[in-house]
């Protein structure tokens, strides 16, 4: 079959986790036999054009934007001219595959106009991420994601967590969300050998620290504060050999003031962006990962954990508990509790034993259920659903 991809983020272009879901998801796709046009938003030097493991990738300019919104109006319009074009010349299309809410306008009309099937893709929704629409810009998007899940032939989500959500937040029926979890290819987090592992490590921490890590965007949403606000008690049952090391992008002032009105700013290093070569190092040395997310639809960031052989501590938000299984590939502890999360922490750090049985674990976990060859047959099977139903009604 062929499929027309439509994503607002796409590498190089990194914002969140759509990025690398599209571009790991479609190449095992193309492997299949099916031919995917993937199309996105222009970025750096990226050419417009290119085929990328066997995805042909069509970037579009979107052109001067005074804000956000504009640039979305802005984004689609030039997507759904590209779309056409690619509809029109390439043609016959089987299916068009939209990527969240901020492509859905390009992809309802591509829909409409040449009658080609919809399937969407609901990565997160505004509701989950601020416990309720509150604001008109949530309001806005809430609405957007509405239009674009009614429109859509099926919906994908990642987790059971988010099926849910999705039939409540968006108001879709529930046979019609399907649930294929995000994936991961181990082999990109090969554990680096070939570094002063030493000397890297006490540029993070002393030589009898353990290092316990965030790595993620620093916004509420990821429950930072909590981690910071459960520190002092792990530091005291450790004899205060512990380093808090967060990693990653955002404005960090309010979460280092945190720290140093906890007493614990020496314990804790803010290390900003980090290169994935540099991140592949850290997990070599790390002890402990800590995700204590307050809204998580997946959680990929547990997965590469996963596969970076480092043992897990996570919330029981959202599609956590789905992605990391208590007491056997990790820890789960309470949302926005401290104290259980300062608990989980030092499972960790007090039974080496225990922590690496966890890692073993979880690493047999990625291709049991997390490798994107399985995960890429289930995607092909929503599609096939789809052409099967399409089959079946006259579009009038």
């Amino acid at each position: 079959m062929k499929i027309l991809v439509l994503t607002w983020e796409f590498p190089p272009r990194l914002v969140g986790g759509i990025a690398r879901h599209v571009a790991e998801l479609y190449p095992e796709i193309v492997k299949l036999g099916h031919e995917v046009h993937l199309i996105t938003v222009e970025f750096g030097h990226a050419p417009l054009y290119e085929v990328v493991d066997g995805v042909r990738v069509h970037r579009v300019s979107v052109g001067y934007s005074h804000d956000f919104w504009h640039w979305v109006v802005n984004m689609n319009d030039s997507m759904g001219r590209q779309g056409g074009k690619l509809i029109l010349e390439e043609s016959p299309f089987d299916l068009i595959h939209a990527h969240d809410w901020l492509v859905g306008d390009a992809a309802i009309a591509l829909k409409n106009n040449f009658k080609i099937p919809l399937v969407a893709t609901i990565h997160a929704t505004e509701f989950g991420r601020y416990n309720g629409i509150h604001t008109n810009d949530q309001h806005y998007i809430n609405g957007k994601e509405k239009l674009l899940a009614y429109y859509a032939w099926r919906i994908i989500v990642c987790t059971d967590y988010m099926r849910r959500e999705v039939e409540r937040a968006l108001e879709s029926p529930w046979n019609k969300i399907d649930v294929v979890y995000n994936g991961i290819r181990p082999e990109k987090k090969q554990r680096q050998q070939d570094f002063d592992y030493w000397n890297f490590r006490r540029s993070f921490a002393g030589a009898g620290e353990k290092i316990v890590y965030y790595v993620g965007r620093m916004t509420h949403e990821k429950g930072v504060s909590v981690l910071l606000n459960a520190a002092p008690n792990v530091l005291s049952e450790m004899h205060g050999y512990v380093k808090f090391v967060f990693i990653g992008g955002g404005n960090t002032d309010s979460l280092k003031r945190q720290a140093w009105d906890l007493g614990i700013g020496n314990k804790c290093y803010f290390t900003g962006f980090m290169s994935d070569e540099d991140l592949d190092k850290f997990q070599t040395v790390a002890d402990c990962a800590v995700f204590p997310s307050l809204y998580e639809p997946f959680g990929i960031v547990a997965l590469e954990s996963f596969a970076a052989r480092v043992p897990v501590v996570v919330s029981d938000t959202g599609g956590l508990p789905e992605v990391v299984r208590h007491t056997k590939t990790g820890i789960v502890t309470w949302t926005n509790n401290p104290d259980s999360l300062a608990w989980g922490i030092l499972e960790v750090l007090k039974n080496p034993g225990y922590a690496q049985w966890l890692v073993d674990n979880a690493y047999e976990d990625l291709d049991r259920r997390f490798s994107w060859s399985k995960l890429a047959k289930q995607t092909e099977a929503v599609y096939g659903r789809v052409l099967h139903e399409r089959q079946q009604v006259t579009w009038l």
